[in-house]
């Protein structure tokens, strides 16, 4: 018969509030804030993290992953096109080889391996929490961002004068997919013009995220699919090395602004 040890429900408490405060007190100030913790995020932050960089990921659901969870249409399949799935060897993720070039693998498998990948580096985690604003300074540059609670915005109108917090980083990085929610909080203030990401064409599509990949504001990186948002470059649908290689080449940028 199995007996567990025996503590009660204030000790359960007490354990997850004092270990979310200290690291949430810890993680108010980092090296790097990636918002968005799909695979490119998850890719720049295991590299940063890996190397001794202090990261936060804040992503707005309740999981990890993204798009890289399920795949496409709903099939819990994803493809990788060469050379990417060298990140797939390096996180020993299973795939085949469907045709020259083209790699098929499980979405949860894939996803999960990256995310213990980025965890076992030292990445941590703010889930269930959204991008508000930017934390800017005189010098224009980006410091940090503003956040708050993802439940916040379903309350009625009426309630919703939750105060957001700020969190400071000395590199910032959008990792928010097609919404590029950081980048265009500059266009909002008329610092930066967004220019929409264009019709799919996969052939092109990864080869031009990856290539654009890096600073687009003094501070502040953008990765993924936000790059496609920030510079009008076409969309890919369900392939993802992309994400992959551009996430590995936005940790090299945060790394050189970080020198």
């Amino acid at each position: 018969m199995v007996k567990f040890s025996p503590v009660g429900e204030k000790e359960v408490t007490r354990a997850i509030v004092g270990e979310f405060s200290k690291q949430f007190s810890d993680y108010v100030e980092s090296d790097v804030v990636i918002i968005g913790g799909g695979p490119s995020g998850l890719m720049c932050g295991r590299n940063l993290a890996r190397v001794g960089k202090k990261v936060l990921i804040v992503e707005r659901n309740n999981y990890i992953g993204g798009g890289f969870w399920i795949g496409g249409y709903l099939m819990n399949k994803l493809t990788v096109r060469h050379p990417a799935e060298r990140i797939l060897d390096e996180i020993g993720a299973p795939y085949l080889e469907i045709t020259k070039g083209l790699m098929v693998a499980d979405g949860p498998h894939a996803c999960s391996k990256l995310i213990a990948a980025a965890c076992d580096a030292g990445v941590k985690f703010a889930n269930m929490t959204i991008f508000d604003d930017l934390v800017m300074r005189e010098d224009g540059r980006v410091r940090g961002a503003v956040i708050n609670w993802t439940p916040v915005t379903s309350l009625p109108r009426e309630i919703t004068c939750v105060d957001p917090v700020a969190i400071e980083s000395k590199v910032l990085v959008d990792a928010t997919g097609h919404d590029a929610q950081v980048v265009r909080k500059l266009e909002e203030r008329g610092l930066f013009k967004t220019k929409g990401f264009g019709a799919m064409w996969v052939e092109r599509s990864e080869d031009l995220i990856v290539e654009h990949t890096g600073e687009v504001y003094p501070g502040l990186i953008a990765i993924g699919m936000a790059v496609s948002t920030t510079y009008g470059l076409p969309r890919m649908g369900p392939t993802f090395g992309g994400m992959l290689l551009s996430g590995e080449k936005g940790a090299e940028a945060a790394l050189e602004l970080l020198k």
